[in-house]
């Protein structure tokens, strides 16, 4: 039985279209909330809940806070995955959107330091560690919904879309910070930056009726009815495909640590190291957003005419030279220039990450497919993404300002992901249902 012969929803392109698009709003709107954490982390929280460290220590406690929903992301990965491989994809990405989106409107609740004490950063960590909880098992859910509704030839194409949602995330998440960060200064700290996380309740609720109407993925319907599932999911991974595991959590290292580094810590570096206005870099990562809504789909749909890995080697191999040339334009102070290394950054980014989701899910058969995608995508987030910003900011400190090391720090994580993507099997031919 060919894999369209037993997934006949497939064949509905209306079908694929609603599921498609319930993905990307899902992973939109969790990723809004993600993202304006950390733009909230590089901007406001080191003074609103931190005030008694000095700025440079300061802004490296409240990136120290953004790297926890990191670690946090595995836990959550591997306690939605086991559920998504016994119970269903949809049940489970229900559940992470409302973790999410609860926890993202509390932030925008909490007392900050003058008013609290020490329990103003103990309850931010806290709903970090939800946030990202939520948001690790939010990923392997939504792109195998749309990957495995998908047929073999437009898979890249589909899962692209879904890795869609997070450049629309950081869109909203910076646009409305930006339009509350245009307030006076003192009415900002003292209660504008909530707005942007209380406006999350409002998204929820949205994301929550989009993902409602959507049906279970086929090819997990097809596998509860024929009594296939694994028992324990993860240690079936782990047993049976540990390459692939560690070779994905490789793939993710340049391509993450490379995201964070462009879109979070710039905002620190350019705001504290070159004293440039917030808006410059804000605005510039704004227009990279807009530009990979368009890359990241174009990639992916690449990826289903000539490989995966071409395509995420081609990104790989620029982010090893890249860098240094993206240091080297904002260290120019020039706004159109810091725009453009920006703008390059992330289409150099959507190169790896548009054909990911379907990689990953290539990877692994369809009885542990979640907790494979997920264990590959979340365990590499904590070191590769959550660390990178902070680890930046103590390479900057370390060398004074001069960003060579942050550099240097790229590129050796862009030649991990180099030689994972090197050694990992091409993938875009393979038929899911086996």
């Amino acid at each position: 039985m060919t894999e369209q012969e037993s997934t006949p929803a497939e064949t509905d392109p209306a079908a694929v279209r609603r599921v498609v698009a319930a993905s990307f709003m899902g992973t939109m709107i969790e990723w809004y909330d993600f993202f304006l954490y950390g733009t909230a982390a590089a901007l406001v929280f080191n003074k609103l809940f931190f005030p008694e460290l000095d700025p440079a220590t300061g802004s490296i406690a409240a990136l120290g806070t953004f790297a926890l929903g990191f670690f946090a992301r595995p836990v959550g990965g591997v306690f939605f995955a086991h559920f998504g491989d016994r119970v269903g994809r949809k049940s489970v990405l229900v559940t992470t959107l409302m973790l999410m989106g609860v926890a993202t409107f509390l932030i925008g609740l909490l007392p900050t330091y003058e008013t609290a004490g020490i329990w103003a950063p103990i309850l931010l960590v806290s709903l970090r560690f939800i946030q990202g909880f939520g948001v690790g098992g939010e990923w392997g859910g939504a792109v195998l919904m749309a990957v495995e509704h998908g047929h073999k030839g437009k898979r890249g194409y589909y899962g692209s879309w879904v890795q869609a949602g997070v450049p629309v995330g950081l869109l909203l998440a910076n646009g409305v910070f930006k339009l509350c960060s245009q307030m006076p200064e003192d009415d900002f700290l003292a209660w504008g930056w909530r707005i942007p996380f209380l406006l999350g309740i409002v998204l929820l609720g949205i994301g929550m009726f989009i993902r409602l109407q959507i049906m279970e993925s086929p090819l997990f319907s097809k596998l509860s009815k024929e009594g296939g599932k694994a028992k324990i999911p993860i240690i079936e991974t782990l047993k049976r495909h540990p390459k692939n595991v560690i070779l994905a959590m490789g793939m993710r290292f340049g391509e993450n640590a490379g995201f964070y580094i462009f879109t979070v810590f710039a905002l620190t570096y350019a705001t504290e190291q070159l004293g440039l206005p917030k808006s410059t870099v804000l605005n510039g990562v704004l227009l990279a957003a807009v530009a990979q809504l368009i890359a990241i789909p174009y990639f992916g749909k690449l990826s289903d005419k000539i490989g995966r890995r071409p395509v995420y080697m081609a990104g790989a191999t620029a982010l090893l030279f890249f860098p240094f040339l993206f240091f080297a334009l904002l260290d120019t102070q020039s706004t159109v220039l810091i725009w453009l290394a920006i703008i390059l950054s992330l289409i150099i980014h959507s190169a790896m990450y548009g054909p990911q989701a379907a990689f990953f899910s290539e990877l692994f058969g369809t009885n542990v497919r979640y907790s494979g995608a997920s264990l590959g995508y979340q365990l590499a987030a904590p070191f590769a993404g959550g660390l990178a910003p902070m680890i930046a900011a103590l390479l900057l400190k370390w060398s004074d300002g001069d960003p060579w090391p942050v550099a240097a720090y790229l590129t050796v994580a862009a030649m991990i992901t180099l030689v994972s993507v090197w050694l990992a099997q091409e993938t875009h031919q393979s038929d899911l249902d086996h």
